[in-house]
């Protein structure tokens, strides 16, 4: 029993020692990374560059904790086969499988270290970092078009769409006003170009649109202009601690901002349901049935976002669980590979992660936002594949 844990012990040192030294030096890069990605597209000076690291840092973890496991497992147990200390231990009576337990450790502890940054810490800087450190807001709005092509918040009156941005030219946009007492949108405008123009000093965001197409709620505004100019308010509060984007909420604030979402995609249905029932037998006037497609709409996107909340409930624990698989792989591949180049294989090992778990990850996310697939399903397709490689691996080395 004193021989196991002393193996154990020291086995688990060396990865432990081997760990955070590749942590080290891959989160090093990746900041460098993205800082120098962040300043260039934001315009960052160097106080806000240095406010950012340490919101950047605990965001970096979730992708290098994973590789870096890898890495420790690959060339710590290579180096052992090399040495043949692998030999000597399984000729002192130690069974294979005990051997591996240091490796079993550090993928369980790298998965629970990730799990509780994805509880709160994560969130929390994500969204610092995106409220407190950009501060050059025109940037960051077309930003956001650029990443969701939308621009939505509760504290605001109003939408923005747009199918693509070219620079700073927004095509094909489409902006809602909403009635703050009916919360429907009283003013719909279409463009086929459309530019923001922030006004910091009134807090005003000014929506230029081309080519405008304009209907209105009570229908006294119809028609089409060459140009209009919107001005409304900055999307949020900067101060207001109020979070609507999935990236930045904690574990519980996801379930009560889905639950918010539910009942509002229940309200709307019995609204809709209410209106459809009063004219079953006959035609809805134009205003009754453009409210119902405005309700249709809001409920589609309702379901959107809840789509997008079930997404990043099953993303977290996958990635984190992401950890403890690759060191079910690398420890078997290190210990055979031992002959040739202990670094061959972490290649071998990581080329297809890249290739096979990563894209099928992030293919499963993109068709669980997009109410395709199961989000348990198609996020957790990946793990399934790493486990199921994982599993022959171990037992053939196992009973060799």
């Amino acid at each position: 029993m004193v021989g196991f844990k002393l193996v154990h012990r020291t086995i688990f040192y060396e990865l432990l020692k081997v760990f955070l030294l590749a942590l080290t030096a891959l989160t090093a890069l990746l900041l460098l990374a993205g800082l120098v990605a962040e300043a260039t597209q934001h315009g960052l000076g160097p106080a806000q560059i240095l406010g950012a690291i340490p919101l950047l840092l605990p965001n970096m973890l979730p992708y290098t904790l994973p590789t870096t496991t890898l890495f420790a497992t690959c060339i710590v147990y290579g180096r052992l086969a090399a040495d043949n200390e692998i030999l000597a231990i399984k000729a002192a009576g130690v069974h294979i499988v005990h051997v591996v337990w240091p490796a079993v450790l550090l993928g369980l502890g790298t998965s629970a270290v990730t799990a509780v940054l994805y509880h709160k810490v994560i969130p929390a800087t994500h969204y610092m970092l995106r409220y407190q450190v950009f501060a050059n807001m025109q940037e960051y709005l077309y930003g956001t078009l650029r990443r969701e092509s939308c621009i939505a918040h509760p504290k605001i009156n109003y939408t923005i769409h747009v199918q693509r941005v070219e620079g700073d030219v927004l095509r094909d946009a489409v902006f809602r006003r909403y009635d703050p007492k009916t919360k429907s949108p009283d003013i719909i405008a279409v463009a086929s170009e459309a530019k923001l123009q922030v006004d910091l000093e009134k807090k005003l965001l000014w929506l230029h649109m081309h080519d405008c197409d304009i209907v209105t709620w009570d229908g006294s505004d119809n028609g089409h202009v060459d140009d209009k100019a919107w001005p409304v308010e900055l999307p949020g509060d900067l101060e207001s601690t109020e979070k609507f984007r999935a990236s930045d909420m904690t574990w519980a604030e996801l379930f009560e901002y889905r639950q918010r979402l539910y009942d509002d995609q229940a309200k709307l249905e019995l609204d809709l349901a209410a209106l459809k029932s009063k004219w079953h037998h006959g035609r809805p006037p134009a205003q009754v049935s453009q409210q119902m497609d405005i309700w249709l709409y809001t409920i589609k996107l309702k379901k959107g976002q809840i789509a997008g909340i079930n997404a990043e409930i099953q993303v977290r624990p996958a990635i984190a669980l992401g950890c403890l698989f690759f060191v079910m792989i690398g420890c078997p591949i290190g210990i055979w590979f031992s002959k040739s180049d202990y670094l061959s294989a972490f290649i071998t090992c990581f080329l297809p992660i890249i290739v096979v778990y990563y894209p099928l990850l992030l293919s499963g996310i993109n068709l669980a936002k997009s109410r395709q697939l199961t989000p348990i399903i198609s996020i957790w397709a990946a793990n399934a594949v790493m486990l199921t490689v994982a599993l022959p691996l171990f037992r053939r080395l196992a009973r060799n």
